[in-house]
């Protein structure tokens, strides 16, 4: 297991247990709301959206070139923010790591 594999998976588990504890205290539409309060929240939102959306094209086009189908991360990330790009690369480290020669 490569070093890289295991930094995503601690920042998956760690950003897990953020956005679960952020669910349970003001629920999904409630980690949205503060964004449409004020022109300070809507750069914020924009910004993601913005940076998501390149990652979501990057994303597209790796997967042609390393054999992964997108698709599911790209939906993944539309619903769950950058949880999309985590796992697409913590995947890709994976099957990079597993084809390495001992």
């Amino acid at each position: 297991m490569s070093a890289r594999f295991v930094v995503l998976i601690m920042v998956i588990v760690a950003f897990g247990a953020l956005t679960a504890l952020a669910l349970a205290d003001v629920g999904y539409f409630g980690i949205l709301e503060p964004h449409f309060k004020s022109f300070g929240g809507a750069q914020v939102f924009t910004d993601l959206v913005i940076a998501l959306t390149l990652v979501m094209i990057w994303m597209v086009r790796d997967g042609r070139t390393s054999g992964i189908n997108p698709w599911p991360f790209v939906a993944l990330t539309l619903v769950l923010g950058s949880f999309g790009p985590l796992f697409y690369l913590a995947l890709r480290t994976f099957r990079s790591a597993s084809r390495a020669p001992a």
